[in-house]
């Protein structure tokens, strides 16, 4: 999702990991509120359960991931081109930096990295702003570029990911990494779209049809895509059926929540995830809003901020949640999908 912030960024030149970051404030506060609106809601989020406040002071939080070889969990503070480290009973540290862009002039007001992933060999991989790619940090600590360019033109900004069991990444490519967004002269492609980055290398154009493609996961038996669009004019989210061959058929719209824009709640539609009973815990206007697989609202976990992302954590019954400046936690009764 944009942000329009004004800042002054100072851009390193080469890949900075720290051991320690004194903890943005202190931690585990009552954070927000719950509204439940379906009562199989109550199987998923306990009755009794509220949001924590473990951080605060980021400039934009987001793509969060947990790494489960090591307990922790990543995010990226896209402004200041960081990846953050935050783990139980360390607080956070400054991870990477930079994170999404390289060079060695200003770039843009969200060049770092944006969306997280970890492949199957336990690999971290990043959706870049900056660097305009989706890149892999490789077990001995180098980086190395996935893909960077749709048939010879370079991608927009690559916002977030999604792994097929195949090993297949599923990512989109919205500008809002690049200076003047959509009107950036450096944009080559006229569209945003969403690929599938094969795990032999090829990459295929999966749809050019959504305006703003943003957040992006699979229901639990792969048939169905779920693609958010932080489009304020049509803050939707779509699900596409899944080809036997990888590919997408026909999308339907999900859910629509231009309304709730219309309303002044704060954010877009943006990063998800599923559960193993594929319920949608979706980052949109007011927080995270979670959905039955039929397209059912079941309720809200309401942040009052606008939501970039959440992941799956710990045992997989605990959601993070990136909420623009504070990272926030809440322990359920479901587990992520894959889990």
């Amino acid at each position: 999702m944009p942000r329009a912030r004004v800042f002054g960024l100072a851009l390193l030149t080469a890949f900075t990991f720290v051991a320690a970051l004194a903890p943005a404030r202190a931690a585990d506060k009552p954070f927000g509120k719950i509204t439940r609106l379906d009562p199989r809601l109550d199987k998923l989020v306990p009755k009794d359960a509220q949001m924590e406040q473990l951080a605060a002071g980021f400039d934009w939080s987001e793509g969060p991931v947990w790494i489960k070889d090591g307990g922790y969990l990543l995010f990226s503070d896209i402004p200041p081109n960081k990846v953050m480290k935050w783990k139980e009973g360390e607080g956070v540290s400054l991870f990477m930096q930079p994170a999404g862009y390289t060079g060695v002039v200003d770039y843009s007001p969200e060049p770092g990295s944006n969306g997280l992933n970890v492949n199957k060999k336990g690999e971290i991989t990043f959706c870049e702003h900056g660097d305009r790619r989706i890149s892999v940090l490789t077990k001995n600590g180098g980086k190395r570029t996935l893909v960077d360019n749709y048939q010879g033109k370079r991608l927009n900004s690559p916002n977030d990911s999604a792994f097929k069991s195949n090993g297949d990444l599923y990512f989109t490519d919205p500008p809002y990494g690049l200076p003047k967004n959509f009107d950036d002269p450096r944009r080559e492609l006229d569209f945003c779209g969403v690929y599938r980055l094969g795990a032999d290398g090829k990459l295929t154009l999966l749809t050019k049809d959504m305006t703003r493609p943003n957040g992006i996961a699979f229901s639990p038996d792969e048939k169905t895509l779920y693609v958010a669009q932080s489009d304020p004019a049509a803050a939707i989210w779509m699900a596409f059926d899944v080809k036997p061959d990888g590919t997408l058929g026909k999308g339907r719209k999900f859910f629509d929540s231009t309304a709730w824009v219309e309303e002044g709640k704060k954010g877009l539609p943006d990063g998800m995830k599923v559960d193993a009973s594929g319920n949608l815990f979706a980052t949109g206007p007011g927080g995270v809003h979670i959905f039955a697989s039929d397209g059912t609202h079941l309720g809200t976990l309401e942040t009052g901020q606008a939501t970039g992302n959440c992941a799956w954590g710990d045992d997989g019954s605990t959601l993070y949640i990136n909420a623009d400046m504070y990272l926030v936690r809440i322990k359920l009764t479901t587990k992520g999908a894959g889990w």
